[in-house]
Order: structure tokens, then C-alpha cells, then sequence
């Protein structure tokens, strides 16, 4: 039993009027929003790695946390870790957590030890699940952070680093699927390059393609149900990324035909790195057909980096969480806090207090979203600025037997002269903003 988080209460819903720092003022798990409650809707998860791993180290400077059971080098103190961390999850009460196998294990001498070592830790995860701990959102393996992936994981030059790659996912499935985890996520930490002198762009992708293709086979040959996700993200930390954002993403799929086998992880802070909002990338994975869970969270945007701060903006919040409704609302994804500290907040009491305040501000973004969709406020307009293409000659236009040049013969008999309607853009503004 961790004492690290010791007089600090479970946190409950005490309404908007509550000065409490530590009650959530917006986040009512119970509330019925439709046919879900706003638990269901938003599926939280607490990831392991920012909350227990980092130490609070900049490129400029180093450790400013400190914690019990660092430098959780040994298996006593990657329990003690663990200890803290359901009890964190337990003063939340969120349903869900996610780890990658670096987080919750040191490693060990050799692969098979660092393999043993996560099933020991498994082991110690399935009796505190099973003791009324929360639920396995996603597991991944961490292929970014030793020496050994400097060079890329499955798209590394050297082979026996793609083995170990093959090696170490299989673990980190077999042990998602043993805790009964809803989705597995490939995040290519390293899978990009760094200059074009000593890089073989068609022997890389294919590796990655191949690889894919073979986590997407064992997730049916040990008959896993959840759903295998990449999370894109551009830049950082390699200058050219493969997985670039997720329209890059989904023509990588469909080159190798896993576009049905395979979905999105969206992070909002990596959105902003590739160019891109929140909302843009959401709408763009339901367009396609591949949204799957998300990674809340935001940048700062004066840094021009990934900074993983708590999220802050209600109306940004609303809009992610529109697309998500517009998508169906998630299946077996949800919303996973990759989020940390800034380095100077360092007592417990703040990592309880930062998901306090972004489990509040995504509740607050999903009852505007759900109010925007119910009314029809943005569904109306859109719906009548195409409603030009609902008849029978305009849509005879995109059928398969028209043709170019019979398009043209068309236009010029009816001596067309259209002219432009405007997009109200700012009234449509002004509708997210009244309802946010």
C-alpha cells in the first residue's frame, strides 16, 4: 500500500460552484448524456509514463521530481511505483490506465529477463484489477528510448534490431491480451530518419509495412479482440517521421492493406507539430474510417514543440469532442491523459489536482459537443450549404458513366453563371462560442 498520495481524498463531483481544488466541478461521471453517462463517453485513462516515470528533466536541466521508488530500477520499486500508481487511479476513479513495458519494469540483462520481468509485473497489475483497480485501456513497448533504436526500430539497418523489436512486441501483446487491454498502440518513436545521405527510404517503409503486417496477424493468431492503433506525430524526435499525421498514416495503411486492420491514436499535441488542429486530424481518421482513441492533451504554442501539457481550453475540447460524437463516440478507445507536470509542480497533491482540472475541462468540451450535435446547430448549416448536391442532375455528375467533357457540353448548353454564397464562417463561430 503506497502512502505517497496519504491524506489526499478521493475525488468527487461537487458541481461549478465548488472553490475545492481537489472536487471535480464539471466532471459528473453519472450524467446522462444521451444514451451513455459522461464515464462512458469519455473512457479516462492515466498513462504511466509521465505520472511515474519522468523525472522532470529538460534539455536544460535535470531530475526535479522526487519520488519513493525512483530510480524504479529494481523490481521492489517498480512495485512501489505500481502501488502509487492505483492509488492515484483509485483517487480519480477513472476506469482506465496504459503503460508502455519500460514504464512498469526495469530491464533486465537480457530479453528474455526484461520479458520475465513484465509478466512479473503483470502479475502484480491482474490482482490489484482484480481487487477493484481500473481497467486496461492500451499496452505498447517502448522502442525509442535505448541506444539500440537510435537508428529506428522495425525500419532500424540492422536486422537482429528489427528481432528484438519482433520479440519485445509480441511480449507487450501477449501481456495486453492477458490483462484483457482494449486496443495495443505502435507509437514510432524512432521510425523516420534523420538525413536522406544514409537512408533507404523503400527498404525502411517496407520493413515498417512488414512489421505491421505481422503484429496485425499474431493480434488474430492469439485471438485478440481490441483494436491495433499508431499514434502519428511528426518531427519529433526524428526530423521526417513516417507517420507523419494521419492522412500520411492511412496512405501507408492502404499501400499495405491494413486500412481495415488498423486505427488512429490522435494526440492534440501532435496535431499542432504537424500543422494540424485537434479537430482537423479527428475528422479527417472518421472521414476514413480509422479513428480509434485519443491522447489529450496540449502545447504550449509559443514552443513549437511537443510540451504535453493538461489541457486548458474548453472550446477546444468541444470541437474534439464533436468529431469524436460525429464519429460514433469511441468503441473500445477513450481519452488518455498524455499529459505531465511542469517541472516545478512537484508535490503529489499537483498530479491529483492537473487530471482533476483536465477531466473537467473535456467533460465541459463533451456537454457542449453533445448540446451542438442534439440542436443540430452545426449540422443545419453545413447540410444546406451542400444541399445543391442532393439533386438528381447534380449527382448524376459523380456517377460512374459521366464523363468530362460531357460535364462541359452541359455547362456550356445551360450558359451557367454561378455565383459565390458566402460561408458565415463567423457566425459559425459565434454558434461553438454560445455554446461553449
Amino acid at each position: 500500500m503506497s502512502t505517497y498520495f496519504q491524506n489526499i481524498p478521493a475525488a468527487t463531483y461537487e458541481g461549478p460552484d465548488s472553490t475545492n481544488p481537489l472536487a471535480f466541478r464539471h466532471y459528473n461521471p453519472d450524467m446522462m448524456l444521451g444514451d451513455k453517462t459522461m464515464a462512458e463517453h469519455l473512457r479516462f485513462a492515466v498513462c504511466y509514463w509521465h505520472n511515474f516515470v519522468w523525472e522532470g528533466n529538460d534539455p536544460f536541466g535535470g531530475q526535479t521530481f522526487e519520488r519513493p521508488w525512483f530510480p524504479a530500477d529494481t523490481m521492489d520499486l517498480a512495485r512501489a511505483k505500481a502501488d502509487a500508481a492505483f492509488e492515484m487511479f483509485r483517487i480519480l476513479n477513472v476506469p482506465y490506465f496504459c503503460f508502455h513495458d519500460h514504464d512498469v519494469r526495469p530491464e533486465g540483462d537480457t530479453l528474455a529477463e526484461s520479458h520475465k520481468r513484465l509478466n512479473e509485473m503483470a502479475d502484480y497489475f491482474e490482482a490489484k484489477m482484480a481487487a477493484g483497480g481500473p481497467k486496461l485501456l492500451w499496452g505498447t513497448a517502448n522502442m525509442f528510448s535505448n541506444r539500440r533504436y537510435m537508428s529506428g526500430a522495425s525500419t532500424n539497418p540492422d536486422p537482429d534490431v528489427f528481432a528484438y523489436c519482433a520479440s519485445t512486441v509480441k511480449s507487450c501483446m501477449d501481456v495486453t491480451h492477458r490483462l484483457n487491454g482494449e486496443n495495443y498502440v505502435l507509437w514510432g518513436g524512432r521510425e523516420g530518419y534523420e538525413t536522406l545521405l544514409n537512408t533507404d527510404l523503400s527498404r525502411e517503409l517496407e520493413q515498417m509495412g512488414r512489421f505491421l503486417s505481422m503484429v496485425v496477424e499474431y493480434k488474430h493468431k492469439i485471438g485478440f479482440k481490441g483494436a491495433i492503433l499508431i499514434e502519428p506525430k511528426p518531427q519529433e524526435p526524428t526530423k521526417h517521421q513516417y507517420d507523419f499525421d494521419v492522412a500520411t498514416v492511412y496512405g501507408f495503411l492502404k499501400r499495405f492493406g491494413l486500412e481495415d486492420e488498423v486505427q488512429m491514436n490522435i494526440e492534440q499535441g501532435h496535431a499542432i507539430l504537424a500543422g494540424h488542429s485537434f479537430e482537423h486530424e479527428l475528422a479527417m481518421a472518421r472521414t476514413l474510417g480509422i479513428f480509434g482513441s485519443i491522447d489529450m492533451n496540449r502545447n504550449d504554442y509559443q514552443s513549437g514543440w511537443d510540451t504535453d501539457q493538461f489541457p486548458n481550453s474548453p472550446s477546444e475540447a468541444a470541437l474534439a469532442y464533436y468529431e469524436v460524437l460525429m464519429a460514433g463516440g469511441f468503441k473500445t478507445g477513450g481519452t488518455n491523459f498524455d499529459a505531465k507536470l511542469r517541472r516545478q509542480s512537484l508535490d503529489a497533491e499537483d498530479l491529483i489536482a492537473a487530471h482533476i482540472g483536465g477531466m473537467d475541462i473535456c467533460a465541459r468540451g463533451l456537454i457542449s459537443a453533445h448540446k451542438m450535435i442534439e440542436s443540430d446547430a452545426l449540422e443545419a448549416p453545413r447540410r444546406a450549404r451542400y444541399a445543391g448536391w442532393n439533386n438528381a442532375a447534380a449527382q448524376a455528375m459523380l456517377a460512374p458513366d459521366a464523363t468530362l467533357d460531357g460535364i462541359a457540353a452541359d455547362a456550356e448548353a445551360r450558359n451557367l453563371t454561378p455565383q459565390p454564397v458566402s460561408g458565415a464562417q463567423e457566425k459559425l463561430e459565434n454558434i461553438v462560442n454560445r455554446f461553449v
